[in-house]
């Protein structure tokens, strides 16, 4: 294929699938990551260093040559972390780049942003890209002001607004609800029926292509989630049965976990556990994304991936 495409932060979880699935299709990819991996390795792929994005990346000779920039790098939540770090690591590192794709005519970026941006972690109402947005945390501004910087300095672009991403190898919110499922335990969420949205690593790829060959993506905004929210309960049933494991989930009023969780002084983590967040893919099924990986059965394939590494470790 002619095109040359840049995909930043390409060791990470999202990266490193998506290196693999553009080499695959026979993209000549430049993967750009603070560490070099196996991923770099491929057949089709460069790899070069991605400085610190807190300090002023020289983003010249990665852009040499290059059609199309998929952006993913980007310093995500972390504790012990100020505001003004994600600002200049998300969104003036952002800034700087998109001006030096704007110098190069480079063709088109695709952002991945957050459903953060659009809605934070909770909301009471299916979200949509029709929402105002309504940032909560200092990552989540940080991407939405990212995003209007891409809008104002005028590089065709499609920003992606992803929900948890899952998958083998997935970290953060969906990592620790892998192991809330693990613990040897009975888990005290039988009642909770608050649904959410993921989203399978293997849709999101498929978005990202989608999106690289479709043009009524530029210039686009699109939230990206599999079809059908699950409930917590559900995810959690579904995470300790593919591990061969019965439900063993206790029925407390939700109302009562929420009070020892706010206890802890940790509301943050009822909003990610026990509250709904239904996020709508619709706009980007319109214009021809068809995700194929329903999310039990994605659910599922992670655990059984992860089981099969972890023997395979262990040997």
């Amino acid at each position: 294929m002619s095109l040359r495409i840049l995909v930043t932060g390409s060791s990470g979880f999202i990266g490193s699938a998506l290196i693999s699935a553009l080499a695959n299709v026979g993209y000549s990819v430049r993967a750009a990551s603070r560490r070099r991996t196996a991923i770099a390795d491929l057949a089709g792929v460069e790899w070069m260093e991605l400085p610190d994005l807190e300090g002023g990346v020289d983003w010249g000779p990665l852009l040499s040559g290059v059609n199309v920039v998929i952006h993913l790098a980007a310093i995500a939540h972390r504790s012990h972390i100020d505001s003004g770090q994600y600002a200049r690591a998300n969104r003036t590192a952002t800034a700087h780049l998109v001006r030096e794709c704007a110098n190069r005519g480079i063709k088109r970026l695709i952002f991945m942003s957050s459903i953060g941006a659009q809605a934070g972690s909770a909301a009471d109402h299916i979200v949509t890209e029709k929402d105002v947005p309504c940032p909560v945390t200092a990552y989540d501004r940080a991407k939405l002001a990212a995003e209007e910087e891409i809008r104002r300095l005028g590089v065709p672009f499609t920003i992606l607004r992803p929900v948890i991403v899952y998958g083998p190898g997935a970290k953060a919110n969906i990592a620790m609800i892998a192991r809330i499922a693990a613990l040897p335990l009975p888990l005290p969420f039988g009642a909770f029926r608050n649904r959410r949205s993921l989203l399978s690593i293997d849709n999101l790829i498929e978005a990202v292509m989608v999106c690289l060959n479709n043009p009524e993506t530029i210039n686009r905004t699109f939230i990206v989630s599999d079809p059908e929210p699950i409930s917590l309960a559900d995810m959690l049933s579904t995470l300790r049965a593919a591990a061969g494991r019965p439900s063993n989930l206790i029925t407390v009023p939700p109302v009562a976990v929420r009070a020892l969780i706010f206890a802890a002084g940790r509301k943050s983590l009822w909003d990610r556990i026990g509250r709904e967040l239904v996020a709508s893919s619709a706009d980007l099924q319109k214009v021809g994304w068809s995700p194929k990986v329903e999310t039990r059965d994605g659910l599922r394939a992670m655990v059984k991936a992860t089981i099969s590494l972890q023997r395979d470790h262990a040997r």
